[in-house]
């Protein structure tokens, strides 16, 4: 622009001088143009240069017979981008753009919500004072895969309930005795719903321990369990009579069936490793009083606290007491006044 501003202030001083000395320097002027056209590349021209030919083409009418930077037509482009340009500007077509908060907000909403469509999502963001069109919404909104189905983790949520996991592990004794012990896990907060010791597992003694498991119509949806040869006919008459559906694991597959397993080994691991067994009465005492810290005060890492919850005492309530328990294996600790 200023390279402009220069040659138009250039042009006053020539009104004085006479025409002999502006045919000169014309073609001087000329003399060196064409040398940079057999020498320099196409020329880059900034936008003022553009307006400056544009306005000349309108007030003179030879301007064609001296411009030799670039073609006539070219000039005539210019102009005509230049009109289009304006009234681009003054029309401004479309809505205004939706701001960046609005827009993460419903991208947060269709994913946590894949089953909505965008209706739904439009008549949530009102009830927040948010009011966007349909398309608006459909535009930003994030879109399920496959029709939009729950996720895994969504769907285990939901029936982790109503699914129990059994399994047997064993034991020695100090007599060189193998005990057997069948436990039943309810998934959805890991309890164990029941446990029992037996020397000489069968069908019809696994079947009885599942009956006592869930009395007074208490049966889950499903149940989880390996291909053990133990769950025979009469513990899948009993399943059925109690409207239970099965579910195997593949063979050789413990980890189907994982939070049964993790709880064996826990068992092992925090209790049974460090004990000699005596019989089934000594073993079932032990593990009775495993269970009731496990339930009541072990704290399980996915649940972030024990099966059966522990209220958070303040320090308002006393100093931290601590308390033995599985014969001093583990302590829970709590707050008592002085």
């Amino acid at each position: 622009m200023l390279a402009v501003i220069r040659i138009l202030v250039s042009i006053l001083p020539t009104t004085l001088r006479s025409r002999a000395s502006l045919q000169a320097e014309i073609l001087a002027l000329r003399h060196q143009i064409f040398i940079y056209q057999r020498q320099a590349s196409r020329p880059k021209l900034q936008p003022a240069d553009r307006i400056l030919w544009a306005w000349l083409s309108r007030l003179w009418q030879k301007w064609q017979d001296v411009l030799v930077m670039v073609h006539p037509s070219t000039v005539i482009t210019w102009q005509r981008r230049r009109f289009r340009d304006h009234w681009r500007r003054l029309s401004r077509p479309g809505r205004p753009s939706l701001n960046r908060k609005t827009r993460d907000l419903i991208r947060r909403i269709s994913r946590a919500n894949p089953l909505w469509g965008a209706p739904k999502i439009v008549g949530e963001l009102a009830t927040l004072g948010i009011h966007v069109s349909q398309s608006t919404v459909d535009k930003y909104r994030v879109r399920p895969p496959r029709g939009g189905p729950p996720n895994w983790r969504t769907f285990l949520r939901n029936h982790v309930p109503d699914l129990v996991s059994v399994d047997f592990f064993t034991v020695p004794t100090v007599k060189f005795r193998v005990l057997f012990v069948f436990l039943v896990l309810a998934t959805d907060r890991r309890r164990v719903l029941h446990f029992n010791v037996t020397e000489h597992p069968s069908s019809e003694w696994t079947a009885r321990q599942v009956v006592q498991a869930f009395p007074w119509e208490t049966a889950p949806r499903f149940l989880i369990r390996d291909r053990d040869k133990i769950y025979g006919k009469r513990f899948k008459e009993t399943l059925d009579s109690l409207e239970i559906e099965q579910v195997l694991t593949a063979v050789r597959s413990p980890w189907q069936n994982p939070y049964v397993e993790r709880l064996i080994g826990s068992i092992r691991r925090e209790c049974l490793d460090h004990t000699i067994i005596f019989g089934e009465d000594h073993l079932r005492r032990i593990l009775k009083e495993y269970f009731r810290y496990y339930h009541r005060w072990r704290v399980h890492q996915s649940l972030e606290d024990s099966p059966d919850g522990r209220e958070v005492q303040p320090p308002e309530l006393g100093e931290v007491v601590q308390f033995r328990e599985v014969g001093g294996l583990h302590h829970h600790y709590e707050r008592e006044a002085a």
